[in-house]
């Protein structure tokens, strides 16, 4: 008879209070990140074990130098709200109220830890922040600086999706693949986002091989399956018809 998996879910919750200590201590100051990560790393090694994440002093260390370097990038992400958003009154605002850079703070965090081979983990923080910001961000992307997601809700970035600078993105928007067969799993799967480009409501991005030129802007609604020259601006066109009653 074939042994039952053992699944620790009860280390759910466990995680999500590490990624919450996690956010706080990257931005920190420096004094205070010493303080707080002496304190994160025996639940850091409590979670890993009991996930069977083969963590060890050296890619704690890793990760240590990781987290310290995480609050400059952090900080460009805000500011790109704040530029970005004529509802933000403040970069202040945007930390603490905004859940598109919630999420893109847990993304870099997780990311970190997937760099370093860990398995599970990164998953586990990746999907707490989807569940709190309906934001869904693969930690095997690969996002660049000053980024920014509008209102959040519903964005999907796939595990191989590539996002250059100065990228803006709003809500239902969909970095994803064309298909989903098992054999592609070490293929890139999910287009590739050149810098200063919009991205806007609800637009679908598909294909490892498409690439959003530079400077470009995608419009509400429109489905992309190949690759669009840099300096474009592409638009749906729906014919909306309007009748006395």
């Amino acid at each position: 008879m074939q042994e039952k998996l053992q699944i620790p879910f009860r280390f759910k919750e466990k995680v999500e209070e590490l990624a919450k200590e996690l956010f706080y201590c990257a931005l920190e100051s420096s004094e205070k990140q010493e303080v707080l990560l002496k304190n994160i790393k025996e639940s850091f090694f409590y979670i890993s074990k009991a996930l069977d994440c083969g963590v060890c002093n050296i890619k704690w260390e890793q990760f240590v130098v990781g987290i310290k370097a995480l609050k400059p990038k952090l900080q460009l992400d805000a500011e790109a709200a704040y530029n970005n958003d004529p509802a933000a009154k403040s970069v202040r605002e945007v930390y603490l109220a905004y859940p598109g850079f919630y999420a893109i703070a847990m993304y870099r965090i997780s990311h970190i830890l997937w760099q370093l081979d860990i398995p599970v983990l990164p998953r586990m923080i990746s999907e707490y922040a989807h569940g709190v910001t309906g934001t869904d961000i693969h930690p095997g992307a690969t996002i660049g600086h000053s980024f920014f997601i509008d209102h959040a809700t519903g964005v999907v970035i796939g595990e191989t999706a590539v996002i250059h600078n100065y990228v803006v993105i709003y809500q239902g928007v969909t970095l994803g693949g064309i298909t989903v067969e098992k054999a592609l799993a070490n293929t890139k799967r999910h287009p590739t986002i050149k810098d200063h480009v919009t991205i806007y409501a609800n637009a679908t991005v598909l294909g490892g091989t498409v690439e959003i030129g530079a400077n470009s802007i995608i419009g509400a609604n429109v489905w992309i399956t190949k690759s669009i020259p840099e300096n474009s601006i592409v638009t749906y066109k729906s014919d909306i018809k309007i009748t006395n009653r």
